[in-house]
């Protein structure tokens, strides 16, 4: 966990660090933690376009944004941690109470591996979907929290954020500026808010992990251009995926079309290969890159671009999870765990008409 002598697990989830340039070093070695700012740096001879230098700092003391127009995101409080039924099989990260490790290599199935991503990306799909309907004036993102927590494990699964590097929700209920992670709280959903809801479930021994961003109430056209524009962004990267195809051409096809709009493609946060293990080889950087790596028949990963209206610079709470916007300028995401097919790529995390 990141505190004065640690680097937090958290960070593993969907920060450039999964794969750790595929070095084998220790993390140690390989991060600075500045504990007084929360400053991570990474210590390594190869870059990612600037993430050398990646800045966590203390949250501004920011009571507005800057159209003045909302109140700046303030951290809730927490309910008890939900429990789950000792028959539904855990990921061996929860089982062992040890941070995460990062799986090397690509996750890539047989028929019988594609079946059961298959079954959990459906499921992930639909209980975004549900937990989408919830998203109005008044709702707390702790009820949203019960309620995933609830059907998630109803229908015989384990919600993959719980527990995960000591994350205490089932969920992730990014609010407003928050670009990712966000901690499920007492908070009410605002008329004129966006949400996006991260939700992953552990079925049958594999992940399935999708996220999108949600209306509530009356919401402006600024904020509802940027939901549209993102959720392009990944449509668009999606449709150029394919056995052979260079993963960079992900970061190329989503950063072009925010440029078009003027808004920012937070750079910190990654997609990553998906399935038996919650994350894994490839890292999918949503910028214009020139890492190497091409897709291969078969493997599944996830695409999840995060735009910015403002700032694309990241900031972490005291809580080590949410991450906000410097600025507290409006962040969307959207994500899908796909699969890589001789035709091109089946979305896995899409909810059948």
């Amino acid at each position: 966990m990141v505190g004065a002598s640690s680097l937090h697990p958290r960070l593993l989830s969907s920060f450039v660090g999964d794969r750790l340039a595929q070095s084998r070093q220790p993390l140690a070695q390989l991060f600075h933690y500045n504990p007084g700012r929360k400053h991570i740096s990474m210590q390594l001879s190869r870059t990612f376009s600037g993430l050398t230098n990646i800045l966590f700092n203390r949250r501004n003391n920011l009571d507005e944004v800057p159209d003045g127009k909302r109140k700046c995101l303030r951290p809730g409080k927490l309910s008890p941690r939900r429990p789950v039924p000792n028959h539904i099989k855990r990921p061996p990260y929860v089982k062992t109470r040890m941070a995460p490790g990062i799986a090397s290599g690509p996750e890539v199935h047989d028929l019988k591996g594609i079946e059961h991503m298959r079954a959990s990306g459906r499921l992930a799909a639909q209980v975004l979907n549900y937990a989408g309907t919830l998203v109005k004036p008044g709702i707390t993102t702790d009820e949203i929290d019960e309620a995933v927590h609830q059907m998630i494990i109803d229908n015989g699964a384990y919600p993959s954020p719980l527990g995960y590097g000591g994350f205490p929700k089932s969920v992730c209920t990014s609010v407003n500026e928050c670009i990712c992670h966000g901690i499920p709280d007492s908070r009410p959903l605002e008329d004129g808010d966006i949400i996006n809801i991260d939700v992953t479930v552990y079925l049958n021994g594999y992940h399935g992990d999708t996220s999108a961003t949600f209306f509530c109430g009356d919401v402006s056209e600024k904020a509802r251009n940027l939901v549209k524009v993102t959720k392009e962004s990944l449509d668009k990267a999606i449709s150029i995926c394919a056995p052979g195809v260079e993963f960079k051409k992900i970061g190329k096809t989503i950063h072009d079309h925010a440029d078009k709009f003027g808004y920012g493609v937070v750079r910190q946060f990654v997609g990553h290969g998906v399935g038996r293990v919650f994350h894994a080889d490839p890292v999918v950087l949503h910028f214009r890159n020139n890492d190497g790596g091409r897709m291969v028949l078969n493997q599944t990963f996830t695409i999840e671009p995060m735009l910015t209206i403002g700032s694309i610079n990241p900031v972490m709470w005291d809580d080590d999870w949410t991450v906000v916007t410097e600025d507290g300028s409006l962040s969307a995401q959207f994500e899908h765990t796909i699969l890589i097919t001789e035709d091109g790529a089946e979305i896995l995390t899409q909810c059948e008409a």
